[in-house]
Formats: structure tokens, sequence, C-alpha cells
């Protein structure tokens, strides 16, 4: 079972920056590979980034390439998602999800993560 809490969203003005972290509680952190997705109103969840249990391979969706950057602490159970650059089209809610290290499912879909955040806000103004 894994709980996981995410932070660090708010408002900041196009080309700014935020770091969201997601809180993870779980007892073996590094067995699990943890994503960042987001959701904008009328719009289907779609993949932001990827880490995996080791943090030695990410995975990145093309359209935050050179923008956003994935780690992971795993000595204190965080994920994190530095976000720079940002553009009024990163505005959505962001969420983290987690799935078994090993799992076959498809990575960059929200079907193959078993256990997701709350969420947190992003909002971007131009």
């Amino acid at each position: 079972q894994v709980e996981l809490v995410e932070s660090g969203g708010g408002f900041v003005q196009a080309g700014g920056s935020l770091r969201l972290s997601c809180a993870a509680y779980a007892q073996t952190f590094s067995s699990y590979a943890i994503a960042w997705f987001r959701q904008a109103p009328g719009k289907e969840r779609e993949f932001v980034s990827g880490i995996s249990g080791s943090g030695g391979g990410t995975n990145y969706a093309d359209f935050v390439k050179g923008r956003f950057t994935i780690s992971r602490d795993n000595l204190n159970n965080v994920v994190y998602l530095q976000m720079d650059n940002l553009k009024p089209e990163d505005t959505a809610v962001y969420y983290c999800a987690a799935r078994g290290q090993y799992s076959s499912r498809d990575w960059n879909r929200p079907i193959g993560y078993d256990y997701w955040g709350q969420g947190t806000q992003v909002t971007v103004s131009s």
C-alpha cells in the first residue's frame, strides 16, 4: 500500500518556476516507479514525467523536455518535479502516481498506475 501527497503547486507568471513534491508513505519506496500526470479542465489526464525506482531512469513528455526535471530522494521517500520556464498551457492539476517497479503495464498512461495522490493546482498566467 502506498499513500502519496503532493505539494508545491501555486500561481506563477509565464517564465517562472515551481517545484512540486510528492511525499510517499510506503515501506519499500524504491520498489515503486513514480510518475507525474496533469489534467487541465475539459481534458484527459496526460503523462508528464516518470522516474524508475532507483532514480536511474527517467522519461518526459515532449512538451516538457528541457523545461521540467524529475528526481527522487529514496532516503526521504520524496519525488520532485522541478518546472522551469512555465507556460500558460502548463496550467493544470498535477498528480503523482505510483506503480510497481516491474509492472508491464503502460508507463505513460494513467491505467498503468495503482496509487494516486490528491493533486496540486498549478496556474500559470500570461
